[in-house]
């Protein structure tokens, strides 16, 4: 599924306008977006939560040609399921 699909199912599901949903949805993954932009996590209960992992810098390797790189300190998001959203893929 992309935005896309999520948009028109979710349009077709409650009757509310295209316009309006997309708006919904852009205000909900902005929202999201936002908090971890500033640190934060997000909780959803029964689907998971949102974090952002920091990474230390250390010393790579670049697979072409094994020369050492220096990989610098980074932050990236992570998702961690919910165990209501595992169970329900699990059965």
């Amino acid at each position: 599924m992309n935005r896309v699909d999520l948009i028109n199912g979710l349009k077709d599901k409650t009757g509310i306008s295209k316009k309006s949903v997309k708006k919904i949805i852009d205000t909900f993954f902005g929202t999201i977006t936002k908090t971890l932009s500033n640190g934060e996590r997000v909780e959803i209960r029964g689907f998971g939560s949102f974090t952002v992992k920091k990474y230390k810098p250390y010393t790579g390797r670049n697979p072409k040609t094994g020369k050492q790189i220096k990989v610098y300190s980074k932050k990236l998001p992570f998702f961690k399921v919910g165990k209501e959203l595992k169970d329900m893929v699990d059965k």
